[in-house]
């Protein structure tokens, strides 16, 4: 991307620019009336939102992250497409599907009423795509920064074939503390506990942390939230063609293991994502089109 003429082309005097950012990947700034974000161009991931006149951010990012080509940034709000997870045909393709490693396009930027502002960010296959999934796709996020964060993962089928994805708005939440944090309407879902042996099992009350939590859970309600006494507030998720949600802290031993990831940074953290996971799966026909949605609103105590 030539950032001088994205920032004729696509810039908003006052509110919006494109500049370069860590490893020289350009960003976005977005700085209006409501808050404050930066979204990277690589991985067309969300790094930072914070509300006008409040201390903490709503997303954490590891301070050791790699900002590098062919990495996948930790933190932020990575997008995990066309597939959630291992390599479903374990091919050694991956994890979390390939659009979380390579540049997106900067489609369009728009101020709206209210003073929120819209960002378009795209990515279409090519023939190292293709070759890793052989589909024809075209993929867009819309991003809008105002009161609150709202995201749409949009998958174009641009094939002759019909294609099955699973994804995920993989968002890391900033909390305090992780032990006094809690996710709350996910009571008497089942799901499915990746840690140790994987097996089926039905929430019982808020989830809490004494331990890593890596969970798929199924048939799950449109709106949860995570209670974060630490900083005071409550994030609100609303989610929209999303049956399954994935609740993720690694804890001790698996950060220490994690080399762009903090020995102690699991304390200020928790992944709570809008997927299609599992069975949750989507078809989409040639031609045809799928929505995943997401939006936080931090609701102070």
């Amino acid at each position: 991307m030539d950032i001088a003429q994205a920032n004729d082309e696509l810039g908003i005097e006052g509110i919006l620019q494109i500049c370069s950012g860590q490893g020289g990947f350009p960003v976005i700034i977005v700085d209006n009336e409501h808050a404050r974000a930066e979204i990277s161009t690589y991985a067309g991931q969300v790094l930072s939102y914070r509300r006008e006149g409040q201390d903490h951010d709503l997303l954490f990012v590891s301070e050791h992250a790699h900002f590098s080509p062919g990495k996948a940034i930790k933190g932020g709000i990575p997008v995990c497409w066309p597939w959630f997870g291992p390599d479903p045909e374990q091919k050694k393709r991956p994890d979390h599907g390939f659009v979380r490693t390579r540049p997106w396009r900067l489609l369009e930027t728009q101020a709206m009423a209210q003073g929120s502002t819209r960002v378009r960010l795209g990515i279409r296959d090519d023939e190292a795509t293709r070759a890793l999934w052989p589909y024809r796709f075209a993929l867009e996020l819309e991003i809008t920064v105002g009161e609150s964060l709202a995201l749409a993962l949009i998958t174009r089928n641009t094939d002759e074939r019909p294609m099955t994805v699973t994804q995920a708005l993989h968002t890391y939440f900033l909390v305090g503390d992780i032990r006094r944090t809690q996710v709350l309407g996910l009571a008497g879902h089942d799901y499915i506990d990746k840690v140790g042996e994987t097996a089926d099992r039905r929430q019982s009350g808020p989830v809490n942390f004494d331990g890593p939590v890596n969970r798929i859970y199924l048939d799950s309600a449109e709106e949860l939230i995570i209670d974060d006494p630490a900083l005071g507030r409550r994030i609100r998720i609303e989610r929209g063609g999303s049956r399954s949600a994935v609740v993720w802290n690694p804890w001790i031993e698996q950060s220490r293991a994690m080399g762009d990831f903090g020995d102690d940074e699991y304390l200020g953290m928790v992944c709570v994502e809008t997927t299609n996971a599992a069975a949750d799966a989507v078809e989409i026909a040639p031609g045809d089109s799928y929505c995943l949605t997401t939006a936080y609103h931090i609701q102070r105590d």
